[in-house]
């Protein structure tokens, strides 16, 4: 049972369940490995817990602040790293637990050394015993006068055996304040005697109980920590039915809206995008007079035209997955094939490979931007139909100087972002003030990113590395703290790739990549 001061805990949701609970009833019904599911998120205290103990989950709710309040807490939430029975074979091979004995009397009764560690031990039991009776009994034994009943308790004892003297179990624990100090050494050396024979036979008995496994006390690695694992968020719209009156016969599909796959959810971003617009830096907004499903293209989605008149075209990238750079290749090549060619393409995906932001970012003769999709696309019904939504961001390329120092060395500076101006129709720089953090991977493989420096310029005091330091539970060098809240990197050497990627993210959380060589470097 738990108290009421177990359940006084920080809340994110009104009636949030205290995480203990779930732990309890999770442990109790489950295994590593096994799926969880919870059909009112709240707050995500079930996903948390199933996160925590290596459980997979599945939640839901009709909340979308719920939703969104769950998220947050998994994707900002940090855990114990447990260490694995069988890692070659992940969660389904289990954590190793901590076990104990679990001793019966069974387990004594039938234990075959105890009977050998008594005889072997127990003789210099007796004999510290006996030299203790003869310390007690002889005529240097005087008592002090403090406790006369304690006098007369151990006279009885001494009378009551007919060997004279105590027997072991009657030998206090404590010395007696009224023993003469010259019993004090015979009395430590019985203790040891009989101690050392317990802890024997202690150990004995350990070793022959069956072990008890405790489930709720797994290895914790003392170097690593872990985070949430890459999720989902999806949404299933409300089943409605059509009154008879409402039915219409069924239209041939024409070019326009013979689409397959993902079609759907693209035409309902088609929508939302012609809806909102993109928004810009400073409030500006990239608004479209009209947006259609672009006929006859795979990698090309939608074609329409500015309320300025400029012709453009929009690529969607997929759903839970980054756009690559195979889409871009070929969305150009589409759009290469219509006929007026487009002023502008627009790439509107969730993530970016960092590969396909770099392609992006260089391309020449069209204009080509990166709209980043708001994660609340996809949870479509909960969303409310506005036209103030926030769903697509014009994200910004990053003006990075890579410089090579004397001695051999590199440096990054980075001046901020460079932004498409939508009045101007042509990037402008964003200066440095608006950077909210940055990260540095001096050996870029084209394949991970690897922060091996990051920075918060924006961050104040008790932010940023001051900050995680709290959360990453890690001892930092405190001299080198203010070196990471600027724009400028610490000196590194070149890496065996020879490249170096900067991801740059701003204060509306929008991030972006750039890449450079090394070679290309001053």
């Amino acid at each position: 049972m738990y108290g009421l001061a177990a359940l006084e805990t920080r809340r994110f949701y009104v009636v949030q369940t205290n995480a203990d609970v779930i732990e309890r009833c999770l442990l109790m019904t489950s295994d590593t490995g096994d799926l969880v599911f919870d059909p009112t998120c709240g707050s995500g205290t079930t996903a948390f817990v199933a996160e925590k103990w290596g459980r997979r989950w599945i939640t839901c709710d009709t909340s979308r602040v719920a939703v969104t309040l769950a998220k947050q807490r998994l994707m900002t939430a940090s855990y114990d790293y447990y260490e694995l029975r069988y890692p070659h074979e992940g969660l389904r091979g289990g954590f190793i637990w901590k076990t104990v004995p679990h001793v019966t009397l069974k387990s004594i009764a039938n234990n075959p050394e105890i009977d050998e560690l008594y005889e072997r031990m127990h003789p210099a039991v007796e004999a510290a015993l006996a030299t203790l009776n003869a310390a007690l009994a002889g005529p240097s034994f005087r008592r002090k006068p403090e406790s006369r009943n304690a006098a007369k308790e151990l006279d009885a004892g001494l009378r009551r055996h007919d060997e004279g003297g105590l027997q072991e179990w009657e030998v206090p624990f404590d010395f007696p304040a009224d023993w003469n100090e010259n019993a004090r050494a015979p009395f430590d050396a019985f203790h040891a005697a009989r101690q050392s024979m317990q802890k024997q036979m202690d150990r004995s008995i350990a070793d022959h109980a069956d072990q008890e496994t405790l489930y709720d006390k797994p290895a914790k690695s003392k170097t690593k920590l872990r985070i949430t694992g890459p999720f989902s968020v999806e949404a299933v719209p409300f089943p409605t039915v059509a009154a008879l009156d409402e039915t219409r016969p069924l239209q041939e599909a024409d070019a326009s809206i013979a689409r397959s796959g993902e079609s759907s959810r693209q035409h309902q971003w088609r929508d939302e995008l012609l809806k909102t617009g993109i928004r810009g830096k400073g409030g500006q907004m990239l608004k479209f007079a009209e947006l259609e499903t672009q006929p006859g293209t795979r990698y090309l989605h939608a074609t329409g035209h500015l309320e300025s008149g400029e012709r453009v075209v929009v690529s969607f990238g997929p759903e839970y997955a980054a756009l690559e750079q195979r889409q871009v290749a070929m969305a150009l090549t589409e759009a290469g094939e219509l006929f007026p060619l487009p002023k502008m393409i627009v790439f509107c995906a969730f993530t970016f490979d960092p590969e396909a932001a770099k392609d992006i970012d260089h391309l020449k003769g069209i204009v080509a931007l990166k709209a980043q999709m708001n994660t609340d696309l996809l949870t479509e019904d909960l969303k409310k139909a506005r036209a103030s939504n926030q769903s697509f961001w014009l994200m910004g390329q990053p003006d990075v100087e890579v410089r090579k120092l004397k001695n051999g060395d590199f440096e990054v500076e980075v001046h901020g972002f460079d932004y498409f101006d939508t009045v101007k129709a042509e990037l402008v720089s964003g200066g440095k003030g608006r950077i909210a953090m940055w990260s540095l991977d001096t050996d870029y493989d084209e394949r991970s990113l690897f922060p091996h420096q990051v920075f918060f310029p924006m961050a104040g005091k008790g932010e940023g590395w001051d900050k995680l330091k709290k959360d990453i539970r890690a001892e930092l060098d405190e001299e080198l703290l203010p070196q990471f809240h600027g724009t400028v990197s610490l000196p590194f050497a070149a890496g065996d790739n020879r490249k170096v990627a900067v991801k740059i993210v701003d204060d509306r959380g929008i991030e972006s990549l750039k890449i450079v060589n090394l070679e290309d470097s001053k």
